[in-house]
This record gives structure tokens, C-alpha cells and sequence, in this order.
């Protein structure tokens, strides 16, 4: 059940929680149609207020939810989004920079899945940045899991584009659905595989993403039997289809569950090959070593559509992260959906993770063996025609 009332009761952003508190507040807001204040955004921070990127995301939810603004200027720390009905149509979302298409990708999915209609979005910027999950992510994990709450969406990677200059460029097809299916994601089973992409674009030679790939295997193999297969793309970005140079691997995870788990790491000048494939693995094993159905990149992006399902759905995690205790307490304030959040001491794993002792690995090194089971009613919203 949606709270009643005009406008919410103002939601005060501190710290960490910035950026990504004004993403779930707007788009649960279009889709529910209410009002939202949004205060004191991205307090505590030596620059404070709103930034070019947030802006530009809530400009970019405005355009198909007919939004009115108010005080929505670069540095303001106050804001009110009164949305109307969400329109489909064909819609350009442009960061102007570097940003992080993904991001994007995070408002305007679940909003243009209860639109009147078909949409297609254009969205310009970065398609593997710092931050935030890249667009391989979203295809190979993103994608497959969406299916499961009952929607789909066709995305066409045009062009890629890196940080500093962006210009990478994102198609998105997708079509409106009544009401989005519960989930359960709670039964790890088995590693079935490991399947990845290793990449370097502009002017770095391809040993580079070999070796990312290689130590990716390596590590991998020192905690898993060699007789899991591994898969990792080995790609040479073509000249005419990224802009910039970079380098980056995403290494991900299968269980015969049909659980998906993921991370990615971006090379550095002042950064091995090697351990760049060492950082985005020991990201991934640590998901793992908790039988995690749901990664961390995951797991807050999955809160706003479990509360929107209908009936149970339930998820099993690793320890609860800011992003995700952060939507969830962005849904339960504009809504009347209870989160249960129970932490299991597992014990079904006692070996210690053969992790790296490189500089990439340290933050990793002290494993917790806690698993987070999170679930949740779903208010069961409809598409309002």
C-alpha cells in the first residue's frame, strides 16, 4: 500500500547515501505517482548539493513522467519532484561526460515498465566507469535476472565510451508489463561456471586483457576445482566503436540454480594487469564465499522491484551494504512495504578464500561468514491505464 498524503515527509540525505537516495526516491516516486522533497542532498560532502550527474538523472526521469521541478539546480541542496503520468516514447538521456550510462539505466527501467507503451532510450555517456556496475554487467546479469519478475528489455551497445571524454551510446527497447512477478533467490545449488570479458580499447595492446583474464583464472582456480569451466572474452575494442582508451574485466559466476553473480575492476596507469584481474575476482569469490544467490551490485537494485512485485519475494546476500539498507529505507518511507532483513552465521564453508596478497586484494582478506536473507510483501502494483 502507497502512503497517503500529499507530499511525503521530507527525506534527509547524509554522507554516502547521496547520489544514489535522490535515484530511489525519484523513480519510486514516478512510478507511484507522489510528490517527493528531497533535503539536505549529499550533506556532509566537501561539495555538497546536487552535481552535473544528479541533475541530469532527474531531468532524464522528468521527461517521461512529465515532472515538475522545483529548485533543481547544480549545488542546490533542496529539491521537490511532483511527477504525472508516465508516457512512453523515444527519449535521449545525456551526461555530457564520463557518466555512467548504467546509472541511467537504474531510474528508467522500472519506470517505462508500467508507461502507456513501447519506449526506446538513447542514453550517451559512460558504458565502464568507476562506481557503479558496466553495461556488460547489465547484459550478462541484469538482464537474465529481470526476466524472472516477469519483464524484458532489448539493449544495443552502439558505441562504448570511457572516462574522461564518454561518448559511449546505449540503445534500450522495452515494453510496459502489467505488474512485475515475486522472486526467490535463496538457493545457491552448485558453480556451474565462470564466463567474463576482459577488454582493452584506444592504444593499449591486448596483452593487457589477456593478462587481466589470466590472473582472473588463476585465482579462480586456487579456490575452485579445475574441472568448473571458465570462459572469459578476450576483446580488442575496434577503433570505430569506443572512444578513449581503457582497459577493465567483468568476471561472473553461474550456479545450476540459475543464480548470476558478477564484479568488474578498470585498469590504472599505476595498476599490474594482473591485479586488476585479481580485484574484480576476489570481489566476485567473496559473494561467493557467503553462497550469495544476489551480488553486491545487485542486491539494491533488486529492493525497488520486490517491493513492487506481487507476493513474497525473498533474496540471500552477503552482509547487508549501505546501498542496499539505503533503498531499503527509501521504499519503506514511501510505502507501507516491510522489509525483513535476517542475518545467518553460515557455517557451511570453514576453508579460507586463497585470496592474493597484492595491493588490489588487502580490503578482502578477512572474510565474513555471514549470509543476509532480505525479503519482503510486494504491494503487487498495476499498470495504471
Amino acid at each position: 500500500m502507497v502512503r497517503k498524503g500529499k507530499i511525503t515527509a521530507p527525506m534527509d540525505i547524509f554522507g554516502i547515501a547521496g547520489g544514489q537516495i535522490l535515484r530511489n526516491a525519484t523513480t519510486l516516486t514516478v512510478i507511484l505517482n507522489i510528490p517527493v522533497r528531497v533535503k539536505n542532498i549529499r550533506a556532509g560532502r566537501s561539495q555538497g548539493g546536487l552535481r552535473a550527474q544528479h541533475l541530469t538523472s532527474i531531468q532524464f526521469l522528468a521527461q517521461f513522467s512529465e515532472a515538475k521541478l522545483e529548485n533543481a539546480n547544480i549545488g542546490t541542496t533542496d529539491i521537490q519532484f511532483t511527477p504525472k503520468t508516465i508516457k512512453s516514447g523515444n527519449f535521449v538521456g545525456d551526461t555530457k561526460t564520463a557518466g555512467s550510462i548504467c546509472l541511467m539505466m537504474q531510474t528508467a527501467i522500472p519506470c517505462l515498465l508500467f508507461a502507456n507503451g513501447p519506449s526506446e532510450l538513447k542514453l550517451l555517456g559512460g558504458t565502464n566507469t568507476e562506481f557503479a556496475p558496466d553495461i556488460d554487467y547489465y547484459k550478462m546479469v541484469f538482464q537474465p535476472i529481470a526476466k524472472r519478475f516477469n519483464f524484458n528489455f532489448d539493449l544495443n551497445i552502439i558505441r562504448r565510451g570511457y572516462y574522461p571524454k564518454g561518448g559511449g551510446d546505449v540503445r534500450i527497447n522495452i515494453n510496459p508489463i502489467d505488474q512485475l512477478t515475486s522472486i526467490d533467490l535463496t538457493d545457491f545449488g552448485q558453480i556451474k561456471r565462470f564466463f567474463g570479458r576482459s577488454f582493452v580499447a584506444g592504444n593499449l595492446p591486448k596483452n593487457i586483457a589477456d593478462e587481466m583474464a589470466e590472473a582472473a583464472k588463476n585465482l579462480i582456480h586456487k579456490n575452485y576445482s579445475t574441472q568448473i569451466p571458465i570462459d572469459i572474452e578476450i576483446v580488442q575494442e575496434p577503433k570505430n566503436k569506443a572512444i578513449g582508451t581503457a582497459s577493465g574485466i567483468m568476471i561472473g559466476a553461474e550456479t545450476t540454480t540459475g543464480c548470476l553473480l558478477a564484479a568488474n575492476a578498470l585498469g590504472k596507469r599505476d595498476i599490474l594487469a594482473s591485479n586488476v584481474g585479481i580485484q574484480a575476482t576476489e570481489e566476485l569469490l567473496k559473494d561467493l564465499s557467503h553462497e550469495a544467490c544476489v551480488d553486491r551490485y545487485l542486491e539494491d537494485q533488486l529492493i525497488l522491484l520486490m517491493a513492487l512485485a506481487k507476493g513474497n519475494s525473498k533474496i540471500r546476500c552477503g552482509p547487508l551494504s549501505d546501498r542496499t539498507k539505503t533503498a531499503i529505507y527509501v521504499v519503506e518511507h514511501l510505502t507501507n512495504v516491510k522489509f525483513k532483513v535476517t542475518e545467518i552465521p553460515s557455517s557451511k564453508r570453514d576453508d579460507i578464500l586463497h585470496l592474493s596478497t597484492s595491493q588490489a586484494s588487502t580490503s578482502l582478506l578477512n572474510i565474513s561468514n555471514s549470509t543476509t536473507i532480505i525479503e519482503c510483501e510486494g504491494l503487487g502494483y498495476q499498470r495504471q491505464l
